[in-house]
């Protein structure tokens, strides 16, 4: 891949509004060193312009903003040990105006919207028949709907995370310092209309050198989300309209049946350079320890089923920051477990995010393959030596030829988490018994019948490896930049969007064909290797029959208070439980894709999910959380009619609560 690194010069909006350089595959690398506004009247400027716009998809993946504007604060995940940013998860006083993430975010996103902006006022005025890019109207229109699409999308983010913000659609044509909030409903109406007016001049896909420019794809899936979060309003006011649910189901519809886009055959094909030999691993011995695979990365990077990523470089000299999130979910596997240290393939452990009990408990363990292809339960030995490392005695040795030889062999089995439920406690007894040198009990008890204990904890607890990097950009073990792209949209998603859609106007029967949809294909297949966790530890059967049948879902599971649900109290009817079932069914299938704080908001079930599932809410956790505050920074480089804004002019421009 390469990259085109520019100076580009830009009127602000606001504040000063970030301009970093485009890190796309269908980049080509051109150095400039000297940029003027004339550049930008050529078709090669305005192409360097186009894919510069592109560049704050990157954010959302590169740091630890990632986490805690998406995945903090939730009912999925709690805190690990090293309490970092814990103010998204708390909402604490800390979490106010003057948070360097709000502000990054607000102006990584007006990044984007200005460079839409430019592009598309500067490509409309263009006129160069002998352009091999730009001669043609037609060649014009495709560029102009890319750039609608792209800032449709920055616009979503944006009022999904602050509510009403300044609509610019325009670039000023001298220096402005005033930015009135617009309400929620005309940002909607803009988002919509930049969607609807994109996608028919844009390809239902790309390939090759242009594949993660926006299609009409990308734009119809966030259209239909666009629509979907309006209307799921209840006592919020987004502009909503009767007819929002039948729009989803149309251009949900459309993305499904006509983009060219396909579900995954296996679920874990999405995820399997996570994976040994790209398998879940079973309990035992392995051999070797888990290797890099770039291979495996790069065809998780090109499923097709995935609709729309932020593009990241495996050139180490065209690489920036790159993908981080690979960092925040593995426990202290590296510190306490004999015959571990810290490899590539089980990656840097910063402890951030814990999965909550609510995470843990939702799947179905013995028929849906998903849990096991979303946490990590086994960890393999890879520390060489067998110095320190505990040996077989007369008394517990298989063989009479292993006594003095290590109980785990390279590669075999280090570590293992159990993951059982509470009316299923292992005897410590039994774990003693074990072959491991670590074992950790979700529920264990020394007698029958005897109080139940835990080996979970804060710094050992089941790592989510979805975004799990085995390939760094250097051979150091603390190198944190990975090559995986960061997903924005994949058509799971999709499915469960128009899912919700129809769920909504009360079709149960259409909204449960689209669940059901991704729960054969989250089944485990006849002769599927599985987790021997599932017959050991949960009482499932053995063997390796398909679960197809039993990993239905239907009706009944929220016509009633199906205690496996884990609905809340005040889901009292139907079409209340069928919300917190969607819900759930988001978990199980996009369980840490960086969507779960706007669905929740989007929901209207923050609060009284978060107080339910995440212990560690303080309390300051309050039904204004649902938004962000508006930067401090970009109030104060305001103004109003001429002057600079006020207190009070600040506290009404501000967020509730703020």
């Amino acid at each position: 891949m390469k990259l085109t690194i520019k100076r580009i010069s830009w009127m602000m909006t606001g504040a000063v509004l970030l301009t970093v350089a485009s890190c796309k595959k269908f980049i080509k690398e051109e150095l400039v060193t000297t940029l003027t506004e004339d550049y930008y009247k050529t078709d090669a400027g305005l192409e360097d312009l186009v894919k510069s716009a592109y560049t704050p998809l990157q954010w959302k993946f590169t740091g630890e903003q990632s986490y805690c504007m998406y995945n903090f604060g939730v009912d999925e995940f709690r805190e690990g040990d090293q309490f970092n940013n814990v103010r998204y998860n708390d909402y604490d006083a800390n979490l106010n105006s003057n948070d360097a993430f709000v502000n990054d975010l607000w102006n990584n996103n007006y990044a984007g919207i200005r460079r839409c902006n430019q592009g598309i006022e500067l490509i409309s005025a263009f006129n160069d028949p002998a352009s091999r890019v730009l001669g043609t109207q037609a060649q014009k229109e495709l560029r102009i709907a890319e750039l609608k699409a792209l800032r449709g999308y920055y616009y979503f983010q944006m009022v999904q995370q602050f509510g009403g913000v300044p609509l610019i659609t325009s670039v000023p044509s001298a220096p402005q310092y005033e930015f009135p909030r617009a309400t929620i409903a005309a940002v909607y109406e803009q988002i919509i209309s930049d969607f609807r007016t994109a996608g028919p001049g844009l390809p239902w896909r790309y390939t090759g050198t242009d594949r993660g420019r926006a299609t009409r794809a990308m734009a119809y899936h966030f259209l239909a989300k666009a629509y979907l979060t309006r209307g799921s309003a209840v006592t919020d006011v987004r502009g909503q309209k009767p007819t929002d649910m039948d729009s989803v189901i149309v251009f949900a519809d459309s993305v499904i049946a006509r983009s060219g886009h396909a579900l995954e055959a296996d679920y874990g094909s999405l995820f399997n350079a996570a994976y040994p030999d790209g398998k879940i691993p079973a309990l035992g011995e392995n051999g070797t320890p888990p290797a890099s695979s770039k291979a495996k990365i790069d065809a998780n990077n090109a499923s097709n089923e995935i609709i729309f990523a932020a593009q990241f470089s495996s050139n180490l000299n065209l690489a920036g920051t790159n993908n981080t999130t690979h960092l925040y979910y593995p426990g202290q596997y590296d510190a306490g477990m004999p015959g571990m240290t810290r490899d590539f393939f089980n990656g840097r452990p910063f402890r951030r995010l814990r999965p909550t009990d609510y995470s843990i408990d939702i799947f179905d363990k013995v028929n849906d393959s998903r849990f096991f292809k979303t946490f990590q339960t086994v960890y393999y030995r890879n520390v060489a030596s067998n110095s320190g490392l505990a040996v077989f005695t007369a008394a517990n040795a298989p063989t009479p030829a292993l006594v003095g030889k290590p109980r785990v062999g390279l590669g075999d089995t280090a570590s293992l988490f159990i993951v059982n439920p509470s009316s299923m406690p292992v005897l410590t007894s039994a774990l003693a018994s074990m072959r491991y040198y670590s074992v950790y009990a979700r529920y264990k008890q020394t007698t029958v019948g005897g109080p139940l204990t835990t080996d979970f904890s804060n710094n050992k607890y089941l790592a989510m490896w979805k975004f799990s990097d085995p390939v760094r950009l250097t051979t150091t073990n603390n190198e944190a930049r990975g090559i995986r792209n960061g997903t924005l949209a994949r058509l799971g998603e999709t499915y469960l969007v128009i899912a919700e859609a129809y769920g909504r106007k009360g079709d149960y029967t259409s909204a449960l064909n689209y669940v059901n949809s991704l729960r054969r294909r989250a089944a485990y297949k006849a002769n599927e290797d599985r987790s021997p966790q599932i017959w050991l530890f949960m009482g499932g059967p053995g063997g390796l029959a398909n679960t197809e049948a039993t990993n239905l879902a239907t009706q009944a599971l929220f016509d009633n208070n199906t205690p496996g649900e884990l609905y809340p109290a005040s889901a009292t009817t139907t079409p209340r439980r069928f919300i917190h079932f969607i819900l759930n069914e988001r978990t199980r299938e996009l369980c840490g894709e960086f969507y779960r704080w706007e669905d929740l908001v989007r929901t209207e079930t923050l609060y009284e999910r978060t107080q339910l599932n995440n212990p560690d809410i303080s309390g300051s956790f309050a039904q204004h959380h649902k938004l962000r505050p508006i930067p401090y920074l970009q109030m104060i480089a305001q103004q109003v009619n001429g002057q600079p804004m006020t207190a009070a002019d600040m506290a009404a421009y501000q967020n509730p609560g703020y």
